[in-house]
């Protein structure tokens, strides 16, 4: 739970005060914002490369685990 508050509502809070930077100030304030906004979305991209980085990680597990199997029994555990 805590880890979805921060995954997703870091970026969505980045982004509400970027909106509201943006529609509130003069022509610093759509800077300011679009930077906030900009901010959000690398925040959004980071997490996600990382949720991808990490499922590759259990798909290498799966496979040395299979592989220890086959070494085991002499063939593959989905045979």
């Amino acid at each position: 739970m805590v880890l979805n508050a921060v995954r997703y509502g870091l970026p969505l809070a980045l982004l509400l005060a970027g909106m509201v930077v943006w529609a509130t100030s003069g022509r610093i304030g759509v800077a300011v914002g679009a930077m906030f906004i900009s901010s959000a979305t690398a925040v959004l991209l980071l997490n996600l490369l990382y949720r991808i980085g990490v499922e590759g990680d259990e798909e290498r597990d799966r496979e040395e685990a299979a592989r220890r199997y086959f070494d085991e029994h002499g063939r593959w555990p989905d045979e």
